[in-house]
């Protein structure tokens, strides 16, 4: 193995507090976001790629990370959406023959700065102690207090729109145009995998931008409507919202995926909070309030919405949730065919035992087509 030198690199929180470590990926810089914390133990490709972590510092609480290298296959998107990676024990060697490049490679053709041989145990408990907040990595060591000053300007998540970063420019397409369904979906920060479960459904998919209007998307002539995933505050997002309203009140069968879901209940004036760490890992165990089944999910969120507001609001029900925190974890509309989670039941990765809610979505589209 071939010893790597590496420059000393610096993980400052926003409240002052310093994890020292060494550069990988982009060697040299500095870069600013939210640091959160994911505990998944493997799966870190689709992670850094999915749009729904934009602007978010990763702290990894795997050891090693790097170790079986990327494929072009494992990707949510066309980029690294993450704003920086914090890890423990960096691997430069990979052995999995299915593999393109190492980790090393991906990050820095994407020009990713990240810092490793932090102790994240000691991390990850501060952040549960304290809460996600603002971080910045940095190899700046010399300046010190000037980063410290940028940092101090950096917008809080609360109250910040990121949808509108990640979202398509341009709709497209997706599946086969001959396919039975057709699913009009609003890219809030939507995950290739959401689209492949669609299309492997016998779903043509168009993928509109966030900001598209109702009247916009039912010129597809949609058999339903999805509204995905993706990063950031909801109630910035008040276009959304309004559009929402419209898609519901139409009756067609609608499916919402975290920041999909948290717009479903502002669209019928349920609040949404941020999270003191919120959720990020591929082993959260929910509850399915109809079956009494439990379920490992895939999640990714920073922001909830309000039970004690949803419990009030005489049009939802709780279908699902959270057993480590009573959260809420899915909800549908009683009066409209409309239904919604906070998790990825597409994975990517993490458990498949939330599949049946693409299969739940197919169905109710049937019930209307027949």
């Amino acid at each position: 193995m071939i010893y790597q030198k590496r420059k000393k690199a610096l993980l400052l929180l926003e409240d002052g507090t310093k994890f020292w470590g060494k550069a990988i990926g982009n060697l040299s810089g500095t870069s600013f976001g939210e640091v959160c914390f994911n505990t998944g133990m493997t799966g870190y490709q689709e992670i850094f790629t999915d749009p729904s972590y934009f602007g978010q510092i990763m702290v990894t609480t795997n050891a090693h990370i790097g170790n079986y290298g990327t494929s072009a296959e494992e990707v949510e998107s066309d980029s690294i959406k993450i704003a920086g990676l914090v890890c423990k024990n960096f691997s430069y060697n990979y052995s999995r023959p299915k593999a393109d490049f190492s980790l090393e490679e991906f990050m820095q053709k994407h020009e990713l700065l990240g810092i490793s041989d932090v102790d994240t145990r000691a991390l990850v408990s501060y952040i549960r102690d304290n809460g996600a907040m603002n971080a910045v990595i940095t190899t700046e060591i010399d300046n010190i207090e000037e980063v410290k000053e940028k940092l101090a300007a950096q917008p809080s998540m609360k109250g910040l729109e990121l949808a509108s970063k990640v979202s398509t420019k341009k709709a497209y397409t997706i599946g086969n145009s001959d396919a039975t369904f057709k699913v009009a979906a609003l890219d809030l920060g939507v995950k290739k995998n959401i689209l492949r479960n669609l299309s492997a459904r016998n779903c043509f998919i168009k993928v509109f931008p966030y900001n598209t209007s109702f009247e916009e998307l039912n010129e597809f002539n949609p058999d339903g409507f999805f509204l995905s995933n993706g990063p950031g505050d909801p109630e910035p997002l008040v276009s959304v919202i309004e559009t929402a309203k419209k898609i519901i009140a139409s009756n067609k069968p609608t499916f919402g995926i975290c920041l999909g879901h948290q717009i479903i209940a502002l669209a019928h004036g349920v609040n949404t909070f941020k999270m003191h760490n919120g959720h990020r890992g591929i082993n959260h165990p929910v509850l399915n309030l109809s079956t009494k089944c439990g379920e490992i999910t895939s999640q990714n969120h920073g922001f909830a919405v309000s039970r004690e507001a949803l419990e009030k609001n005489e049009s939802l029900e709780i279908t699902h949730v959270h057993l480590n925190d009573n959260t809420v974890a899915g909800l549908k509309v009683k009066d409209k065919n409309c239904f919604s989670v906070q998790y990825h039941p597409e994975a990517s990765p993490g458990p498949n035992d939330s599949l049946y809610l693409f299969d739940q979505f197919l169905e109710n589209i049937k019930k209307v087509k027949s």
